[in-house]
């Protein structure tokens, strides 16, 4: 699969879809504030909720956090964690409000799954992940939907989603609390 084509859209500041360990996602990059606003238009999804950012490792996240608010044994659960996790994690001043609507935090999962994972090492950062249906609806399980779904075009990577049948679970990081079952 040649990765190359999403790279290009990300950097042109175009959606993107893909498959993501439950559903198939929309994605963006992070930092260009008119793809967020675009993501956010196609899905019809408040500003206010925020966004998940997915990553392929924890460097990718470091300029979007503040570190000096975790302990040692904060980053430790959030990298020693195997199970399908989102975490909330205190932002860096540099966060773009784009991203964390009403909240001071920025949920944020680390993946294997290796299709966004070789994605997000590719473009070198975490990408927005959301799921790819327009709020209130059911999200896309197959890559055949996303444009039935949207108006416009998406580039799709098409593979299959890993097959767990929930959202991922997302915890406080400081304080391990369940914010959403997965």
């Amino acid at each position: 699969m040649n990765f190359d084509i999403f790279i290009n859209e990300l950097k042109l500041g175009k959606i993107i879809a893909y498959p993501t360990e439950s559903v198939f996602g929309l994605g963006c990059d992070p930092d260009n504030k008119n793809a967020v606003y675009k993501l956010l238009s196609m899905k019809q999804r408040d500003i206010n909720k925020g966004l998940i950012l997915i990553a392929a490792n924890y460097k990718q996240i470091l300029s979007y956090i503040d570190e000096k608010k975790l302990s040692l044994n904060n980053i430790n659960m959030i990298l020693s964690c195997q199970k399908f996790m989102t975490w909330t994690i205190p932002i860096s001043l540099n966060t773009p409000y784009w991203l964390i609507g009403n909240f001071n935090s920025i949920a944020i999962r680390i993946t294997n799954y290796y299709p966004i994972n070789k994605l997000c090492r590719l473009y070198g950062k975490p990408i927005v992940s959301t799921s790819a249906n327009i709020t209130g609806y059911k999200p896309c399980l197959y890559s055949h939907e996303i444009n039935y779904y949207f108006k416009e075009k998406i580039l799709i990577l098409k593979d299959y989603i890993a097959g767990y049948k929930k959202p991922s679970e997302i915890r406080d990081s400081i304080t391990n609390k369940i914010i959403r079952k997965g």
